[in-house]
């Protein structure tokens, strides 16, 4: 299985040419039509208000969109049985009924994030009706913005740090070690949760990937960019988030 998915990295990364290379420095679009629910795994990006507004598209719920997600779930259909859209995924605020129809939810830049009431309490619903939301990108203080809406959302929740002893990282790959840097500051990760009913034996209802972006390392794995290995341990994260949360 790992030599399948070094084979699939290298595969994507071997594609590169001077047109990707341009794709680096351009802004992801924010506008997209999502396709109806039909039974399939679909990617399903969370969308927000920014802190800081947009400026020049930058609206910070859309990085490494739609890069990020079509790359990985190429990776998730070739590794296992699931059958993801490859080619489509949705975007979907935390107050939209139609997220209660997805299991996974990602939200990336939780520094920038804000809630309205109505989505603190979609989100709240959603989480302890059976949803996992994976947490990505963001570093340093930034945590203080995630932490506080997060307390909107679950006012009793309590963030617990978790080590390679959790079952999340060993549904598929069995991942030994966390030792992932942040893929633009250097900064060492850190993985955090939060269980149901506040239990670590119970289920885990968010992964946050704090100090890294496993986003960033799917979107540019075919680019050349960013090394095959390095990429192969994200997409295993990735994997792995994503049948820990079909299977509880």
């Amino acid at each position: 299985m790992m030599r399948k998915l070094t084979f699939l990295a290298f595969a994507l990364a071997t594609a590169v040419n001077h047109a990707s290379a341009q794709r680096r420095f351009e802004r992801p679009p924010v506008d997209a039509e999502n396709i109806p629910y039909d039974g399939r795994f679909t990617f399903v990006r969370i969308k927000f208000t920014p802190l800081s507004g947009s400026q020049w598209g930058d609206v910070k719920w859309n990085h490494d969109y739609p890069r990020g997600e079509r790359n990985f779930t190429r990776i998730l259909s070739e590794v296992g049985t699931l059958k993801p859209h490859l080619t489509a995924s949705n975007i979907l605020t935390l107050d939209d009924p139609e997220l209660f129809k997805y299991p996974i939810a990602y939200l990336c830049e939780p520094g920038f994030w804000t809630l309205t009431e109505k989505e603190a309490r979609g989100l709240g619903d959603y989480l302890k009706k059976g949803g996992f939301l994976i947490v990505d990108d963001f570093v340093g203080n930034h945590w203080m913005n995630f932490a506080a809406r997060m307390n909107e959302a679950l006012p009793d929740a309590r963030l617990v740090q978790l080590d390679s002893s959790h079952a999340i990282f060993d549904s598929f790959f069995h991942i030994e070690s966390l030792d992932f840097d942040h893929p633009n500051f250097g900064v060492k990760a850190e993985f955090w949760g939060i269980f149901e009913d506040n239990d670590p034996k119970k289920r885990l209802m968010v992964i946050v990937n704090y100090n890294n972006d496993i986003g960033d390392y799917w979107e540019w794995s075919d680019t050349g960019f960013i090394p095959i290995q390095i990429s192969n341990e994200a997409y295993k994260l990735g994997v792995n988030y994503v049948i820990y949360g079909m299977t509880r």
